[in-house]
């Protein structure tokens, strides 16, 4: 983690404290690990419930030193306790672990969003892997948030076995996909088609899919999927035959691109670039 996130995140900080909230932490980022930690559970008693927001500079500031990684939206005690984490000497590995691992073995909720929200700046990034993946499988809806959505770190390290389970939980639980860092980069096969067994459990069910999942089968139409197409290119509802056509005119396979030429419209709105995934976003 470069100098220059560490002090990108404070200058967030310090633009929305009071002089006496960012001398407190000042302190404590100079302290020791244990006084740190400390300050680390105890920030919400020295800090505002402000939520943060930030400019477009700070945001491609970010961007531009750890690739899609956001504070919009933060609360300032979120923010807070990762930069305090980012405070931390990572040149004794023991150390530095250990202390961490110590805040996730006794943290609460919203401790631990703050934890998960800092692995992209974290060293030794595999040594949070477990972690992470763990994180997936929590019932705790901010938890869960705070792993699978504006966080880089699962598109980086995860396997595709555990980022496939992200996406499709994120999709279980109705949450936007679009959300998922890295979501077109990591598409695969094996999501696509699990994707399709996915829908029709649903449909079966008499319940509907999101049409922006389908922005994760474009690529690996097969004729099953292609029959996935047509039943969304039969539906009542726009947003479902607009995903149809989008995947499809993403697809290798002859056959996708003669299905779409049946639909002129959605054609034309999909090769002029009309018709986006952005548009059914939601």
């Amino acid at each position: 983690m470069s100098d220059i996130i560490k002090q990108k995140i404070w200058e967030i900080i310090a633009s929305n404290t009071s002089a006496e909230e960012a001398g407190w932490l000042q302190q404590k980022g100079i302290s020791a690990p244990i006084d740190l930690m400390t300050a680390f559970v105890a920030a919400p008693r020295f800090l505002s419930k402000k939520i943060i927001h930030t400019s477009d500079t700070d945001k491609a500031a970010l961007d531009l030193e750890v690739p899609g990684f956001s504070v919009e939206g933060w609360s300032l005690v979120r923010l807070s306790r990762v930069w305090l984490l980012t405070q931390l000497d990572p040149s004794d590995k023991e150390a530095y672990t250990k202390n961490i691992e110590t805040l996730f073995d006794t943290a609460e909720m919203n401790e631990l969003v703050a934890l998960y929200s800092a692995l992209p700046l974290l060293s030794y990034p595999d040594q949070w892997l477990f972690r992470a993946t763990d994180a997936v499988r929590s019932n705790m809806g901010f938890v869960f948030d705070a792993i699978a959505l504006h966080n880089p770190f699962p598109a980086k390290y995860f396997s595709e076995l555990a980022w496939n389970q992200l996406v499709l939980k994120t999709i279980f639980n109705d949450k936007p996909i679009h959300f998922i860092e890295g979501l077109g980069s990591r598409s695969n096969e094996k999501l696509a088609v699990t994707l399709s067994d996915f829908a029709h459990e649903r449909w079966a069910a008499g319940r509907s899919v999101p049409a922006q999942v389908w922005r994760l089968t474009g690529k690996y139409l097969n004729t099953a999927l292609l029959a996935d197409m047509q039943h969304l290119f039969d539906s009542e509802k726009e947003e479902d035959r607009q995903a149809a056509a989008l995947a499809c005119g993403e697809a290798t396979l002859p056959a996708a691109n003669y299905l779409l030429a049946k639909y002129t419209d959605l054609e034309k709105s999909v090769k002029s670039g009309a018709l986006t995934w952005a548009d059914l976003e939601h």
